[in-house]
């Protein structure tokens, strides 16, 4: 494991920031940390990295205990913040020049690494304009380039891609399946729920310094799911096969519009062979046929009683 947190606990005064959380995340994995606003989010990962002290509790990174090797495991950790952390009258090379020797790199290999992440992060061909003149999405990729420069092992990203136009969101996107694709291992906080469907294997959900619900995205759906939604399409409606499927074992309801039947039913249940039977028999032909799950911002509401979208709004 590149990550493991035991127990972890963080008060400020009388409030419980974090809860007793533990969580592990595996080399190579993007684990996506999901919570509305006031959730502990912020506030666990920068408990976890070493930014604030914890209370209570175990944190082991690249299987060395945080409180002690501390600063020689920093030097392996890059973070994009929310908050854009970068120099508006230095230049975009500037930038990055600046925080690799943050991370003692010198020389040739400071100009190669930093000439290399500015192509990563699509800002090569801007590298001595003055970060001033960047827009919102600029300025969002040059915070990533100043996080990578020094190789890190583990990545954060604290809402990389908020608040910023589309070329560069998907720009951002496309770089972080590169570092997975390449085996980084990252931490990833979004709004968007879309972006985290994409790119995350595992997710954890908070709410109120708890993780409420954790595993990877179909684990995470089964686990709110009580019913299953089959939607039909059919070359014509006979309604005598409507009262026959509506009176089919764990069949929750039946209902019709135009040519479609929408059919409710027990999750588990495994219908779905029952339902064809029942509509060949009928001899009605199936033009097409949808099985429905819930997706993650459904999961999301349905744990937390808010959608992500709606977080953004109140930010």
């Amino acid at each position: 494991m590149i990550l493991e947190v035991k127990n972890l606990i963080k008060r400020y005064g009388d409030t419980l920031a974090v809860d007793n959380i533990s969580f592990s995340i595996k080399e190579g994995e993007i684990f996506g940390l999901l919570g509305p606003n006031g959730a502990g989010k912020t506030t666990a990962i920068d408990t976890v990295i070493g930014i604030r002290d914890a209370d209570k509790g175990e944190i082991n990174i690249f299987g060395k205990d945080m409180k002690k090797h501390a600063s020689e495991i920093k030097k392996y950790i890059g973070i994009v913040p929310q908050d854009i952390a970068i120099y508006p009258d230095l230049t975009a090379y500037e930038n990055v020049e600046f925080f690799g020797r943050l991370y003692d790199l010198k020389g040739s290999l400071l100009k190669a690494r930093v000439e290399e992440v500015l192509e990563f992060t699509g800002l090569l061909d801007q590298k001595k304009q003055f970060v001033r003149n960047f827009s919102g999405g600029m300025k969002r990729r040059l915070n990533i380039a100043c996080a990578l420069v020094h190789r890190p092992k583990l990545i954060i990203m604290d809402e990389p891609t908020v608040g910023i136009d589309p070329q560069s969101r998907n720009h951002i996107i496309e770089s972080v399946k590169k570092m997975r694709n390449e085996g980084s291992t990252i931490i990833y906080t979004s709004h968007y729920m879309e972006e985290v469907e994409q790119l995350c294997s595992y997710i954890a959900i908070m709410d109120h310094g708890k993780i409420i619900a954790r595993g990877s995205k179909e684990e995470l759906k089964d686990f709110v799911t009580v019913e299953e939604k089959t939607v039909i399409t059919l070359d014509g409606i006979n309604y005598t096969l409507v009262d026959r499927i509506k009176t089919m074992d764990n069949v929750v309801d039946c209902s019709v519009e135009g040519n479609v039947i929408t059919v409710i039913s027990k999750k588990g249940t495994n219908n779905l062979n029952n339902i064809i039977q029942c509509i060949i028999d009928s001899g009605n032909q199936i033009v097409s046929l949808i099985s429905e799950k819930p997706d993650l911002e459904t999961v999301f509401l349905t744990l937390t009683g808010r959608t992500l979208r709606d977080e953004v709004t109140t930010a």
